[in-house]
């Protein structure tokens, strides 16, 4: 597989991953009583921790994408799918 095709599929599974990880943790205004800005929506959340969830999306799009590589290049599952 090419380069750009391994970056293109990486893409793709981080931003499943991280929109996957997005509402982990997450509490809106609603929910914990703050008081709200004015014009501010009471479903946004208090700390969205927006690094430590696209860190976590990132771990993951790595494993996921090698288990995607891993098995698309590995001869013997091959073989045992085209059986």
């Amino acid at each position: 597989m090419q380069w750009g095709s391994i970056v293109a599929v990486f893409f793709v599974v981080w931003w499943l991953c991280f929109v996957a990880v997005l509402p982990i943790g997450s509490h809106s205004h609603h929910e914990t009583g703050e008081t709200l800005v004015r014009g501010a929506d009471p479903g946004s959340p208090v700390a969205p921790r927006f690094l430590q969830k696209a860190l976590l999306a990132t771990g993951l799009a790595i494993v996921f994408t090698g288990l995607l590589l891993w098995g698309l290049t590995n001869e013997t599952l091959m073989a045992y799918w085209n059986r």
